[in-house]
């Protein structure tokens, strides 16, 4: 075996009885060409161990047959102080027995004497080999060892995180939780989400860097809230959401612990958490359960808003039917979203809200945030009643963005179903106020075309197949006056007209639908303040 000078240097002992044997092993090969440093000679047990605890080579030489203490309680002794040490045993053919007791002890290798040096250098290097790859080995798993150091945090959070959504069994939880060294008591647990409110709003259009310092802060005084109370680890289960895993049995406590996080995190950042808290966990094994049980109770903040700690002791016991409203409220507020009363629609709305959370104990969140969308939709299937789909498709849309929102409010909710009506109503009232004008102008044409004639509000109302009461309001309604008083504005108008053309009294009178002249003068006096005949001198200069 040659030497190769990259190779690591390695101690060698050499110890036998025989001076001129020790000598001739010890200096005659050329031991620093193979990387092997002599670090000591020894002529009898006692005293070569004695060096190698002094020495602690990495290869030792030793004869079989030695005064004060032989070979092989020499490798006893020498392997109880360096386990890793390769002994490489000098024995005669006779004491072959011996040598092999010694391999069964740990040595590595025998060399019958007599020897030749070049087998002593092949031994000796071989057994170098064997150090060097073991270093290496060693030298692997420290840096494994290192790694996994590095990485405990993260293992720590991926297994806690792996514990909240998988079954295990207790020895194996137990096993692990040594190994990665989580700094938490085995059993009495309680577990509580934190979520931080209106997250996705609140920071849209930051940096990473920016929200990332907000999250690293926020976790910062959840740790240190809860370390004034007891030991607990907090996971980044999300962008906006922490799972905190704390020792503890006591319910009174956990809520104190809860409360506080939330008054720390609103007086020390410009956020607010929403907390929910699940029942306690006795074992490992149960915080998978305890961790649902925090999810459900935060998702009871769609009623809240926000800031503050929601347990699943309050809705635990809840009933298993459905909350809901009667199909008469819906019915009626339709009926008033097509008729376009904003007002109606809106105590409609706020009746069925009522009846749907009127009970002691509040509906499952996600029950009633559908419920709204679904109420949202059928806004929208009305308004399809009278209007194209461009003009619905807005609604529609703010209906996705809703959905496309991380847990939504029921204030969020009820504000997106009231905007819906509003703009639900405004298209109704600007369509009809759109018809209403339309037939007014229809109206107004038929006056215009019939001033011969008396033109009474019952006449022209049936000639647009309007109720004589409900023409005579949308008239005034539109055009600002009452529609007898627009028929005289139009007759004594055209009556002007007439006059300045030259015609007569008599005439005029006739053409606008009076049947009597003196009649028609006096409805003209007191329209302009003059008699015909004064108008007419007053703009002709002649009778």
């Amino acid at each position: 075996m040659e030497w190769n000078p990259e190779r690591e240097r390695f101690k060698l002992c050499v110890i036998d009885d025989i001076k001129s044997v020790v000598e001739m092993v010890s200096r005659k090969p050329p031991w620093q060409e193979f990387g092997i440093e002599i670090a000591g000679t020894a002529l009898d047990g006692e005293a070569g161990l004695q060096m190698i605890r002094e020495t602690r080579p990495d290869i030792v030489l030793t004869d079989i047959r030695m005064p004060r203490m032989d070979g092989l309680q020499m490798t006893r002794a020498i392997l109880e102080v360096l386990p890793d040490c390769k002994i490489i045993i000098l024995s005669a053919y006779s004491e072959f027995s011996y040598a092999q007791e010694a391999i069964r002890l740990g040595a590595l290798d025998f060399v019958k004497k007599p020897f030749s040096l070049d087998e002593i250098v092949q031994a000796v290097l071989k057994a170098g080999e064997l150090c060097r790859q073991e270093r290496r080995e060693t030298a692997r798993l420290a840096a494994m060892e290192s790694k996994i150091k590095e990485s405990l945090p993260i293992l720590r959070q991926e297994y806690l995180i792996f514990l909240l959504h998988h079954r295990t069994t207790e020895s194996d939880a137990r096993s692990r939780w040594a190994y990665l060294d989580i700094p938490l008591d085995q059993r009495d647990f309680f577990v509580f989400v934190a979520e931080i409110d209106h997250f996705a709003e609140k920071l849209s259009g930051q940096s990473v860097q920016e929200v990332e310092l907000l999250r690293f802060s926020l976790y910062n005084i959840l740790e240190e809230t809860i370390s004034a109370w007891t030991r607990g680890v907090i996971i980044r289960e999300a962008t906006d959401r922490y799972v905190c895993i704390v020792n503890g049995s006591d319910p009174d406590t956990a809520a104190l612990i809860t409360e506080a996080c939330c008054t720390n995190v609103s007086r020390f950042s410009r956020h607010t958490l929403s907390i929910g808290v699940g029942l306690g966990a006795a074992a490992i094994q149960e915080l998978g359960a305890a961790y649902r049980q925090a999810i459900s109770a935060l998702g009871y903040h769609f009623y809240t808003g926000g800031n503050g700690v929601y347990t699943y002791s309050n809705i635990e016991n809840k009933p298993l039917a459905l909350h809901s409203y009667s199909a008469a409220a819906e019915q009626e507020l339709l009926f008033a979203l097509r008729s376009g009363n904003f007002a109606k629609s809106l105590q409609m709305l706020d009746q069925l809200f009522a009846e749907m959370l009127d009970s002691r104990l509040l509906p499952e969140p996600h029950y009633v945030e559908s419920i709204g969308y679904e109420l949202g939709c059928r806004i929208c299937r009305v308004l399809l009643e009278q209007f194209p789909y461009g003009q619905v498709e807005p609604l529609e849309r703010r209906i996705a963005v809703m959905k496309n929102r991380v847990h939504p409010s029921l204030q969020d909710i009820r504000e997106l179903l009231s905007g819906l009506c509003r703009e639900a109503c405004a298209l109704v009232t600007e369509a009809r106020s759109l018809e209403s004008t339309r037939i007014i102008h229809q109206a107004v044409s038929y006056i215009r075309s019939h001033l011969d004639t008396g033109l009474s509000l019952e006449q022209v109302a049936k000639q647009i197949n309007l109720s004589q009461g409900y023409f005579s309001n949308l008239f005034k309604k539109v055009q600002g006056v009452s529609f007898q008083h627009y028929v005289m504005h139009e007759k004594m108008e055209k009556a002007k007209s007439m006059l300045i053309g030259g015609r007569q009294v008599q005439e005029i009178a006739q053409d606008l639908g009076y049947e009597h002249r003196r009649y028609f003068s006096e409805v003209f006096k007191k329209y302009t303040g003059m008699t015909p005949s004064e108008f007419k001198l007053h703009y002709l200069g002649k009778e």
